[in-house]
Formats: structure tokens, sequence, C-alpha cells
């Protein structure tokens, strides 16, 4: 059952009462419902309340709206949680590309609201408690949502009957669900924040730069940095480090011999500047990522919150905007530190993506190297192995560095040096893995779109790739000059140009082409490895729901999560729990337990492991 949240027609965006639809799956016309006086979050309380009571007989609603982040915050400001959603804006995209709807009329349409409908920011203000604050959802519903054309039951209509009309709509449901999962994840990881000790980090910092500067002067170790960086050089005080043009002159001058500022490069060079410089970018690197400004713009309360955007990337895998959640350095990481009682469970899976082909291509030798005895990772589930020691007890390569280079390899498109020399002995000892990513390859060579395994599409090629297979096809069937007759008379002039201009715009066009097919080759595996983590988080969620409240002392959480374990941290295989100290092996359990399903869910009863590497620390920074 479907319950649409909408505003009603007409009405002003400071008062605009929420419409509740209720929508059955058999294609019925669409039930009213009002919301009593006590307002929205009490609605949603009574029923999610009502449907735990009920037990099995009593499934809970799916909440269904345009976009989770104008409306999920404001319940969760008032301490309501809900179980399962529907988040039509991540749906309308997954479905508009999905090649398994291609012929549905949703995926036929031209631009509509829909597609412009942009993600709500995260951070949207929580509504206040009461019947007129809690229907007043200026606030969260502004902007593209207002819009009179975004009829949220029309678009589930349309959305329904665009999965039920696909080449495998179990795929697609179980797909859309786990977005719409990953939706609500996000909103309470932000909802909840990530514990913070302002006073760790602000002891890291002077540790690593000197005390805190005044507002425009560096810190002292840098400046110490900078001068010896002048001295090297014998460069005037003036020099700043910071303008990579005039360090790069000053070094030339100093016939330092470098091109560019890139680590790599400068490792490799003698001169006296290299050290202190190094140093010097590894500092300001530190001070411009995560230095005090951070630290006043992005942690409040003891919390730091980012907003995670689901679906980011165009494989299904989350970004972040703010605060650069997604590369925390293990030095900052001092800073994460559990609550009084509280610790963090952390949990990554080994080797995703590889097991993650394995399944997908039904490749039953290299699922085996995964579970195989030995290998396994200190804190991994029993049975656990490491797929790379795995791959090399095969007899595929002789080390576990190559068959991680290999594998890697197949996945990216690794065409030189080991990677290459390795993967034909891994396409003999694995032939259904590798003819999956090749078969990815050569269909986005030729401009197709390619899929996930539940159905998420690739994009199409863009401009660039057009246009280097225009001219390509221009060069080659133009009149080239003297390119047919180029073995006589005047026209081997004409015939040089010819050839060569066919050659640049045919080799630009195998450039381009390679390219793409690097990206499909690679997009399927981690899409799918994508969809795998979605999966996982929502089971892992209702899992730590279920574990209930704890007896010990509440944590700085706010409700309803002050009282349970919770997720705050997710980095496409890392989750982070943050958990009451005697939970800490129930917690364990439940994320194992839920890779388990995760793995179930999208690959039946393939032989194929997901093993975790769990710790329990008080700082993050531990965990590895």
């Amino acid at each position: 059952m479907h319950l649409v949240l909408a505003r009603a027609p007409g009405a002003s965006p400071r008062t605009a009462p929420v419409r509740l639809q209720q929508v059955s799956g058999d294609g019925g016309a669409p039930q009213e419902r009002q919301a009593p006086a006590a307002g929205l979050a009490a609605v949603v309380r009574e029923m999610e309340a009502g449907a735990a009571a009920d037990g099995a007989a009593g499934a809970p609603p799916r909440w269904t709206w345009d976009d989770t982040n104008r409306w999920y915050p404001g319940l969760l400001g008032d301490g309501v949680r809900v179980d399962r959603a529907h988040d039509l804006r991540l749906a309308h995209v997954i479905l508009r590309r999905s090649p398994l709807t291609s012929g549905s009329r949703l995926a036929a349409a031209p631009p509509g609201p829909w597609d412009a409908l942009e993600p709500a920011p995260a951070g949207a203000p929580a509504t206040a408690a009461g019947a007129d604050a809690l229907f007043d959802l200026g606030a969260i519903a502004a902007g593209p949502a207002a819009s009179p054309d975004l009829d949220p039951v029309a678009e589930l209509a349309v959305q329904q009957a665009a999965v039920a009309g696909s080449a495998d709509p179990g795929r697609l449901r179980l797909l859309l669900a786990a977005e719409s999962a990953g939706a609500l994840v996000a909103a309470e990881m932000h909802h909840a924040g990530l514990p913070w000790r302002a006073d760790v980090h602000d002891a890291i910092l002077t540790e690593r730069l000197g005390p805190r500067p005044a507002e425009g002067h560096r810190p002292e170790r840098l400046e110490a940095l900078a001068e010896r960086v002048r001295a090297a050089l014998d460069a005037p005080a003036s020099l700043n480090p910071d303008s990579h043009p005039d360090l790069l002159k000053a070094m030339q001058y100093a016939g330092v011999g470098a091109r560019s500022l890139r680590k790599w490069e400068l490792e490799r060079l003698d001169h006296p500047v290299i050290a202190p410089l190094l140093e010097y970018k590894k500092l300001q690197r530190l001070l411009s990522a995560n230095g005090w400004h951070w630290l006043d713009t992005w942690v409040r309360g003891g919390r730091f919150r980012t907003e995670y955007l689901v679906g980011g990337v165009v494989t299904g895998r989350w970004s972040s905007v703010g605060g650069g959640a997604l590369q925390l350095p293990k030095d900052v990481r001092r800073a994460v530190v559990a609550d009084p009682g509280w610790t963090f469970v952390v949990a990554d899976v080994a080797q995703l993506e590889p097991r993650v082909l394995a399944a997908m291509s039904r490749d039953e030798a290299m699922a085996a190297a995964g579970t195989a005895p030995g290998g396994g990772a200190a804190g991994a589930a029993p049975g656990g192995a490491d797929m790379y020691a795995g791959i090399v007890a095969t007899g595929a390569v002789p080390t576990r560095e190559l068959a991680k280079v290999g594998m890697l390899g197949a996945m990216y498109g690794g065409t030189t040096g080991a990677s290459a020399q390795v993967l034909p002995r891994l396409a003999r000892a694995f032939p259904r893995a590798v003819a999956l990513v090749e078969e990815a390859a050569r269909a986005g060579e030729r401009g197709e779109v390619v899929s996930t395994w539940l159905g998420r599409g690739s994009p199409r090629p863009g401009q660039e790739w057009d246009r280097a297979q225009a001219g390509a096809y221009a060069a080659e069937g133009g009149d080239g000059g003297g390119a047919t007759d180029g073995a006589g008379g005047s026209a081997g002039g004409g015939a040089g140009g010819g050839a060569g201009g066919e050659g640049d715009a045919a080799a630009r066009a195998r450039s381009v082409t390679r390219s793409w097919g690097r990206f499909t080759r690679n997009f399927v595996v981690q899409g799918t490895a994508a969809e795998w983590a979605l999966a996982w988080l929502a089971s892992a969620r209702r899992r730590l729901w279920e574990l209930g409240e704890s007896g010990g002392p509440p944590g700085a959480a706010p409700a309803p999560f002050d009282r349970r374990p919770h997720l705050v941290f997710f980095l496409h295989d890392e989750v982070v729990v943050h958990a009451p100290q005697e939970r800490a092996d129930a917690v364990a359990h439940a994320l194992r337990e839920a890779a388990a399903e995760a793995g179930r869910l999208l690959f039946g009863d393939f032989p194929v492991a997901f093993p975790l590497t769990v710790a329990t620390v008080r700082s993050y920074a531990d965990a590895k």
C-alpha cells in the first residue's frame, strides 16, 4: 500500500495542508485520507505504530513522496521514523534510463517537470510541533516541488506501469525499493550526525600545523616550511608557495627541472627544495580540506553532518555535498569518537566488486576463489577468504599483487603493463567473468547502453563521442585528397595530407570509443556493487531498529536514535554504526546477516560470499 503525500493544489506555500492519498497495487482509484488536527507527524507515527502492532498481518505503509529530503527531515525532527518509502524523483531517474523500461510511456515521454526536479538539501529545517506548523511545509517543499505539474499520484501510476511492463519487473522493484531505502538512510545519517570531538580535532591540527593562527596568516609550521622552500630556491620573501605558477617559475630559475608539482614527479628529483616542498603540500592539504575553517563550518553540537546524494554518481554510487565526507583522512578520523557508553562498529566487505562480478557472470570458479580456505582477514566472517589469495590458489597467477592488478584491469580496462600481461591468464581461469566485462566494453564502444544487474542503465555517449565518430566517418567517406590514388603523379602530396587527416580522425575516434568502452566495462560492475551496498544498507537499517532501545546511557544523537544503534557513516563498501556498548556484538551480527541477505536478494542461491571485516572501536581511526 502506497500512501502518497502531497500538498493540496492551490494552497499557499506557507499554509499548505498535506494530502494523503492511499494507492493500492491493484490499479484501484486513489482514496483520500484526512489528516487529523494533530498534524502530519502524528498521522505517520500512528500508522507506523499500528502496522508494528499488527505484526506480519499489518505491512507498514510505503510513504510515497516527490523527494525524501522534502518530507523526511521534518518527520525525523519530530522523532518519527518511517519503515518504508518510495522516492518518486529517484525512481523517475532510474526508469527513464533503464534498458528494461525502454519501451514504456515514461521512457518515451519528452522531458518534463519530474526530470527537472532537483534534490532538496538534506538540511532543510524541520517543522515545529503543532498542527499549523506541521502542515506548514513551505520551508521544505519550496522550489520545484511546489510546481502544480508535479502530481505524485499520476507519476506513481506511470512508474508502476513502466515497471509492470518491463523486461524484468522483479529486479526493477528491488532496485527502486533499495534506492528509496538508501534515501531514508541518508536522511537519518544527516539527522543523527557523525560524532565528532572538536577538541580532539583542534589538538590534531595544533600537533601537525602549530597553534591556530590569526585570520589571514599561515600556521607556524607551514610558514617555517615556506621559508625553507624560498631559501632552497634562493627566492624572494614574496614567493607564495600556494601560487603554482610562481612556484614553478622559481623552480625553473633554480634549475630544479620540475615540469609540474605532482607528487610522483617531485619525488624523482634530487634538489634541496623537494623535501620541504612535499611536506608543505601535505600540510597545506590538511589545512585546506580539514583545517580550522572546516571545523567551524561543519561541526556543530558534537556532530558532523554532510549531505549525502543518493545516486549522485551515474553508476548509483553516492556522493556528498559539503565537508568532504567521503574523503576523511585517517589523521582526522581520530576526532570521530563515540559518545560515553557508546562505541563504533565498523564493517567493510572484502573485494566487493570482484565478488559482484563473479555473481553477475555466474562464474563459479571465480566465486569459489572468494570462499577458498585461508586468506581470511582479521575480523572477517567465518569462511570468508581473500579473493585475490584464492585466485593465486587456483594457479591462474603467481602472486596476490598480480591477481589484484589483473582483476582491477579487467574491471577498469587496464591495457598496459602487468595488467595486460595477466588478463589473458585470468580469462582462461574465469572465462565467464572476463567475458561479461569484455562484452560490456564492446557494447559501449558501439554506443549502446549497458545495464547493472538490477536494471540501472548507463548514460548514452555524449557529443564528444558523436563528433569523433562523425569525424572518422567523414574522413573515410570524403574525397580524401589523393588517398585513393597516392601511387603516382602530383596526387602524392594530396594523398599524404588526406591520409594524415583520415588517420587523425580515425585515431581520435578509436581513443574516444575505447574510453567509453572502459566506462561501460566498469559501469556494470561498479553499479551492481552499489546495488548490493544499497540492499546491505536497507537490511542493516531494519535489523538495527529491531534490536530495540538500550537501557544504558543515552547518546547525544537526537530522537529517535538516542537509545538505539544507528548508521552514521557510509562509504561505498563500508558502514559505521554508533551503538551502545552492550549492543556491539549484536550489531556486528546484524551487519553480517544483512550482508548475507543482500547477496541472496540480488543473486539468489548462487554460491558467492560477501565476508565482512568488523571492528569495534571507540575512535574511527582505530578501525583499520
